[in-house]
């Protein structure tokens, strides 16, 4: 039998998580944390990262890094209150890099906290009612819900049900509250873990659920699925997906993306039950020897997904029934001005790679500062890295007009489709994973695309573009039309051929393209796709119509 990996021993010897988190934070003399505290330190949702910008001008100094810390906040379904978004724009200020980041799992994260802050930053976000408990690790992290909060009723349903799956599959040990809120300390046995058990999942975990017709969560690409299907005006269930995930390692094989299969159908009063018998299904057979094979995709191969659900059929005590029909139009957000059916308005605000930070010409760190203070609704962060200002009055919209308006918050809507639905990871120079530029090169990567797809007579197409610093898909590029994932310093992977709703992976078309390169290599793409498409065919679509792909192997 293989040897169990490194981080499953961290995991055993944590004493539920807690390890020497407290000792590491008072060693004052470095900003670093001990190993072991580094990975657990993932679980209470903070990773601990280093300026690589920095990195050889400190060496040469003969300094350790920049130590700083990145902490996430547990958000599920995305829904933030006014007083909470003040309370969070207060920490990027006081505490952080002066930024906020709205990520693709639908909540916030800062950058550049000091070790010393990060005791303090963890009470003001509980402060809040807010915390970060599981959203890094090895655990579900946060459950993303359909963003949209005017269609109908069953939008606020899903939301509930997001925050009812988050809460659920929390983890019970207090080890949290024990070192950040000065909680009462365990003396004596762990606290039993009835889900996770005292190793927690042996990979990441994922869950979204996701309303028709939208697909903003990308729902095939999470571990975990819920697809509500509504019925006479009235949530009936949910169609369950089991087994997405983007993450792959550059050179190997055995990694790659997977969509997620359609299990079954469930009632609502199944869902805990049912999302119960998934996890502890991944803890029990997934694969804790290899990390790299570790996620649920794998155990879903490896096994078969018939077996599969026969397992969690018999550890929630229910049958799932056949699917129910369902479709997607777009994984993407709609901008601008729009009514619900209660007749409040709300404004969604295109935030390109979710940095909200103050720049010339664009405070909107500000921006959303002063909405905060005036707004009476709630705020909602979506999968794509922008904001919904919700629940708005009809008598309060001119005044969040002329706020939008007086620090540019509408800037990144004007242009082309590509722009208005991209998404880049963080990447350089923060996340220790990356191996090229992604957030602070997505402005010119666009302003060259556009370029290209003026010069096809493009310009105003849809089309979806997803860049990532590494092959790990934090972006979910995989199921982009047109994605680019870092290799090497300015070097990217080209991949193309995915669909306009996240319900197609796309494939490699070439390697390791410099900028020139990889423009090059799209250029005949684009020419064919104005050339001889069918009337409102989409570039993914085309080209496989088309026969010019599969041109390359599987999207790796």
């Amino acid at each position: 039998m293989a040897d169990l990996t490194p981080v499953e021993g961290i995991k055993a010897r944590s004493r539920g998580l807690r390890g020497t988190i407290a000792d590491s934070l008072a060693d004052a003399p470095t900003g670093a944390l001990r190993d072991d505290d580094q990975q657990l330190l993932r679980l209470h949702g903070s990773y601990q990262q280093d300026d690589r910008d920095l990195r050889e001008e400190r060496r040469l100094q003969k300094l350790e890094p920049l130590i700083r810390y990145m902490v996430r906040i547990r958000l599920p379904g995305g829904v933030a209150t006014a007083a909470q978004w003040l309370a969070l724009d207060a920490l990027a200020t006081e505490y952080a890099n002066g930024s906020l980041r709205l990520t693709t799992r639908q909540t916030f994260q800062f950058h550049g906290i000091g070790k010393g802050d990060l005791k303090p930053t963890m009470q003001r976000i509980n402060a809040a009612l807010l915390d970060t408990i599981a959203t890094c690790g090895d655990v579900n992290r946060n459950v993303m819900a359909g963003s949209n909060p005017i269609e109908s009723p069953v939008h606020g349903e899903v939301v509930r049900w997001a925050q009812r799956l988050s809460e659920f599959l929390l983890p019970h040990t207090r080890a949290y509250h024990e070192i950040w809120l000065d909680g009462e300390k365990l003396t004596g046995t762990p606290e039993v873990e009835p889900i996770y058990g005292e190793t927690y999942l042996p990979r990441k975990f994922k869950a979204a659920i996701a309303l028709p017709p939208s697909n903003d969560v990308d729902i095939y690409t999470q571990d975990l699925g819920f697809i509500a299907i509504v019925e006479d005006g009235r949530l009936a269930g949910f169609n369950l997906t089991v087994g997405g995930g983007m993450g792959a390692t550059h050179g190997d094989k055995t990694t790659h993306p997977r969509l997620a299969d359609v299990a079954g159908f469930l009632r609502p009063e199944q869902l805990l039950a049912v999302a119960e018998a998934v996890v502890t299904t991944q803890r029990d057979f997934g694969d804790r020897t290899n990390r790299k094979h570790a996620r649920l995709k794998y155990t879903i191969e490896d096994r078969g997904l018939g077996w599969f659900v026969a397992e969690i059929e018999r550890r929630a005590n229910l049958r799932l029934e056949p699917a129910r029909p369902f479709s997607f139009d777009t994984n993407g957000d709609h901008f601008g001005w729009r009514t619900a059916l209660d007749g409040t308005l709300h404004r969604t605000l295109r935030i390109p790679a979710g940095r909200l930070v103050d720049a010339p010409g664009r405070p909107w760190l500000t921006g959303l500062r002063e909405i905060a203070r005036v707004h009476t609704g709630d705020f909602r962060v979506t999968a794509n890295q922008n904001v919904t200002i919700a629940r708005v009055p009809a008598t309060a919209r001119a005044a969040i007009d002329a706020l939008i308006e007086a620090h540019a918050l509408d800037a990144a809507e004007a242009g082309s489709p590509v722009r208005r639905d991209a998404l880049a990871c963080v990447a350089l120079p923060t996340c220790p994973l990356a191996m090229a530029e992604a957030e602070r090169y997505l402005p010119d990567l666009l302003s060259r695309i556009d370029t290209a797809l003026k010069g096809h007579g493009l310009y105003g197409e849809p089309l979806t573009l997803r860049i990532t610093g590494c092959p790990n898909g934090c972006a979910r590029p995989y199921v982009a039309e047109i994605a680019l994932v870092g290799k090497a310093p300015g070097r990217y992977n080209l991949h193309v051929g995915g669909d306009g709703v996240g319900a197609r992976l796309n494939v490699l078309y070439k390697e390791n393209l410099d900028e020139a390169e990889f423009l090059a290599a799209l250029d005949p793409l684009l020419y064919a796709w104005a050339s001889e498409r069918e009337r409102g065919e989409r570039f993914g679509d085309f080209l496989w119509r088309s026969g010019r792909l599969p041109l390359g192997s599987a999207a790796a």
